[in-house]
């Protein structure tokens, strides 16, 4: 009898997201990451500042960046305003996020209910749109006036929505995108349930900061609802 042939394991590919996964671990990239999570853009200078390193070394991470297509950049006159490149960034680090933190607090702990995230389960930014349990209520209050409905598993503005989006002050070129693909859901890490995305819900949080119906609750991702805020959006989030 011959003796059996050895085989030799199949070497595997190395997965795609290693790389991707290098590019976020870094320390200082991570930092950059977590403020455009917040934010919808920032300068090359905020992003410095953020991430407490100097401009030429803030130019080098960006560059990274950009290459591995984790960020965008937009020219606005003399400003380069950088932004995460899409909602598949912006959820994969939100996750992320969540993971650690279970990690650090121990698989028993609940994130959630602790003092620090309180206020992010209330109302946060998620991608320049609303999350947590704000955004939620502003999903459900859309739907169950019927300002938005749901024709063939897509969103669709309904004429009394688009007459209720514009008396928030939202008009012209904002809503003329209005359409079904301006308007999808996005799964809400805190509630386990889907808030608003897309181009409208990204308006409708300018619009809630420019009126000063939210502000911010320090540097963190955190807001809450001002006085005015809740007589604007009383109807929509009960």
């Amino acid at each position: 009898m011959t003796p059996a042939a050895t085989l030799e394991p199949a070497r595997a590919p190395e997965p795609r997201f290693a790389g991707i996964a290098a590019m976020i671990g870094d320390p200082t990239r991570a930092r950059m990451l977590a403020l455009l999570l917040g934010n919808p853009q920032a300068t090359a200078g905020e992003i410095a500042r953020c991430a407490r390193i100097t401009p030429q070394t803030a130019s080098a991470h960006l560059r990274k960046l950009l290459h591995a297509e984790l960020i965008v950049a937009r020219q606005r006159g003399r400003q380069r305003f950088f932004r995460l490149a899409n909602d598949e960034v912006a959820h994969a680090l939100e996750a992320l996020a969540v993971v650690a933190e279970r990690r650090a607090l121990g698989p028993r702990a609940e994130l959630w209910t602790r003092a620090a995230y309180r206020p992010l389960r209330e109302a946060r930014t998620c991608y320049g749109h609303l999350a947590g349990r704000l955004g939620v209520a502003l999903h459900d209050g859309l739907m169950g006036r019927g300002y938005l409905v749901i024709e063939r598993d897509a969103y669709r503005l309904t004429v009394s929505g688009r007459a209720r989006i514009e008396a928030l002050g939202l008009e012209g070129e904002r809503l003329r995108s209005a359409h079904t693909a301006s308007v999808y859901p996005c799964f809400d890490w805190s509630e386990r349930r889907d808030h608003f995305a897309g181009p409208l819900a990204v308006s409708l949080l300018d619009q809630c900061f420019t009126h000063r119906w939210l502000r911010r609750l320090g540097a963190t991702r955190a807001v809450a609802l001002t006085p005015a805020g809740r007589r604007e959006l009383k109807d929509l989030i009960g």
